[in-house]
């Protein structure tokens, strides 16, 4: 179970937005009391205080989850349904809550309902301060998992059976997991030790497999949707976890079984096409129709779905999308880079950055792009898979949105998301910023969060930008900080030397080598990138990558004649730099920022986001 207040609740602002108003302080204290008594397993007293709190303000979101907690230790599942429920009526964009009342669900055997919970949490994030979530926190701690774990860290270096790495209970104790299930499915999981633990449950899986063949038998449900989730999971990371020759030995016999029952008319055990598709995407394989077309278990039609289906979208968007502008001789080998490994990989928006939580740009920003007097427009360019342009298309729906891209397969990746997501006020189109000048269009926003660093001149494309902004127009530029990415400039400078290269098998290899060593490990296993094949090669094979300082962004800012508006940065790196710089102004000093920076020099991990806007007009502040 997840408690409220275990975790830092995620809240990404503005710098210049102002704090939400504290809870009233007799409230607020019964409530940290209930907190303090639930804490020390005294829930006679913890429940007492929280009926409290609920006859005071009846919707109180924390004292309605604590008393739902307190259900869940006694086993009262179904009274701490109607609580959670509750809270979510107060708060459904809390994904604590979700959680909660899906363990209950899972607790009383109702996949369905479970599964729909999980997913929601999940997609509301449970601690997005965190780089790489709490939903790997909470995975490893789930019981059979955790179990698992430490099976492997008891043999480490010996690599477990499938016997011995599932224990007495067997595989299945772990495929009945509904989080665990509903989290592969889902979103692409980061972290060093869910790595570990999925490489050998797929490995062990395998074997199983290999054992089986070539005729099977009845596979328990829960295992066939343990390998499915596995492969949706692995398709998702691009196959980037390691793999031994063994491994891919036994694949290619399995592979030669699946071939041999498709061409005689067989039936293929649902098991046979999950475990092969967690090693391979089945859109690569031969009698691709015929596995289209067959009639496999409503648990295999995501899988099939997503690895054949969405891909053959992908392919016909491709085709459809027009070209703005030529591409320039300088941007060819970064067009090539992105159209073998489109970037970034994603699954699902998260939902603690749409409306009406969203909060990353200035309050003058909203009120320029819903003035009412006609639609806004805006440019994103370098929008690659689109996830940036969807979520603000989502934010601004009366918002015309042009994004452009050199990738066609990036923007191919972003047309089928947008249109899953009914983000229909955005159009795609092929283009090179270094020739959007020559559009005859004008913005009244630019969003450039991550692409002027890997232009051959970023601060000529910066200047483009600008030219195409109406006046008072505002643009959002991302770029990298040479400081933060210290350690990623370390891994780089590895790859290089050691000649690795920008394929799938170097990448994996480059990945084993450099989690082997644990001074490279360090600097980048907290880091999303490096979980994905392409989101791995973005980071540390780029072909063109620039890295600022804040001084040298102050100069161009300055000769520029523009204003900075402030960073988009998360609340408690906001919070800590209030504390140090309290001045009313302190939050657009750039100078104060590098001071920060110097003493943190892991504030702009991503990037460095900000505003500027070519004319300074007054800005609200809270």
């Amino acid at each position: 179970m997840v408690q409220k207040g275990l975790a830092r609740k995620h809240d990404t602002r503005l710098a210049v937005l102002a704090p939400t108003p504290p809870l009233p302080r007799k409230i607020d204290e019964l409530a940290a009391e209930a907190r303090r008594q639930f804490n020390q397993h005294d829930f006679s007293s913890a429940k007492k205080l929280c009926k409290d709190v609920l006859s005071r303000a009846p919707s109180h979101v924390d004292s309605l989850n604590l008393l739902g907690l307190i259900a869940q230790e006694s086993g009262r599942h179904s009274k701490a349904i109607r609580f959670f429920n509750k809270a979510i009526s107060a708060d459904p964009y809390d994904g604590v809550y979700h959680y909660n009342i899906g363990s209950s669900y899972e607790a009383l055997n109702d996949w369905d309902k479970a599964a729909v919970h999980f997913k929601e949490a999940i997609n509301l994030g449970l601690d997005k301060n965190n780089d790489l979530g709490e939903t790997e926190r909470l995975l490893v701690q789930r019981a059979e998992v955790a179990a698992c774990i430490e099976r492997m860290r008891a043999a480490w270096p010996r690599r477990l059976s499938a016997a011995e790495l599932f224990g007495e209970e067997g595989v299945a104790a772990v495929a009945s997991d509904f989080f665990l299930c509903c989290a592969l499915e889902t979103t692409k999981l980061d972290g060093l030790l869910v790595e570990v633990f999925l490489t050998e449950v797929r490995r062990a899986l395998l074997q199983v497999a290999t054992d089986a063949a070539p005729d099977f038998g009845e596979t328990d449900m829960s295992i066939v949707r343990l390998s499915f989730a596995l492969a949706q999971q692995f398709f998702m990371n691009e196959y980037v976890y390691s793999q031994s020759t063994e491994e891919d030995r036994q694949v290619a016999a399995l592979r030669d079984v699946l071939q041999e029952k498709l061409r005689i008319g067989t039936k293929v055990a649902p098991f046979l096409l999950a475990i092969i598709a967690a090693y391979v995407p089945l859109h690569t394989l031969p009698n691709l129709e015929t596995l289209q077309q067959t009639q496999w278990p409503n648990v295999l039609v995501g899988l099939i779905r997503q690895q054949i289906i969405e891909v053959k979208e992908q392919a016909r968007d491709r085709s459809a999308i027009p070209a703005l502008t030529a591409i320039a001789d300088t941007s060819m080998l970064v067009r090539r880079m992105y159209e073998e490994n489109p970037y970034p990989r994603w699954i699902m928006i998260p939902k603690y950055l749409l409306p009406p939580a969203d909060g990353m740009r200035p309050p003058s920003y909203y009120a320029r792009m819903t003035n009412g007097v006609e639609p806004a427009t805006m440019l994103i360019p370098g929008c690659g898979t689109g996830l940036h342009a969807i979520k603000t298309a989502l934010t601004f729906p009366n918002t015309r949105i042009l994004a452009v891209d050199i990738s066609l397969a990036s923007l191919a990746y972003a047309r089928r998301k947008a249109r899953k997501a009914n983000a229909h006020n955005i159009e795609f189109a092929q283009a090179d910023i270094l020739n959007l000048g020559s559009i005859d269009q004008r913005f009244d926003a630019i969003e450039a969060p991550g692409v002027l660093h890997h232009l051959h001149d970023p601060l000529a494309g910066w200047r483009i930008l600008l030219s195409l902004l109406r006046p008072g127009g505002i643009l959002q530029v991302g770029l990298y900080s040479s400081i933060a990415r210290q350690g990623v400039n370390a891994a780089r400078a590895f790859v290089s030397e050691h000649g690795y290269r920008p394929t799938p098998d170097s990448i994996r290899a480059c990945r084993q080598e450099i989690i082997r060593r644990e001074n490279l490990r360090r600097e980048v296993e907290t880091i999303n990138d490096f979980y994905s094949t392409s989101d791995c090669r973005d980071m540390l094979f780029h072909v063109m990558e620039h890295q600022f300082t804040i001084a040298r962004i102050k100069a161009f800012i300055a000769a520029e004649r523009l204003s900075f508006l402030g960073f988009a940065i998360k609340r408690y790196i906001l919070d800590d730099f209030q504390q140090q710089f309290p001045g009313p102004n302190a939050l657009v000093d750039l100078d104060l920022w590098e001071r920060f920076e110097m003493a943190n020099p892991q504030t702009f991990l991503q990037t460095y986001l900000f505003f500027v806007r070519r004319q300074a007009e007054p800005e609200i502040r809270g």
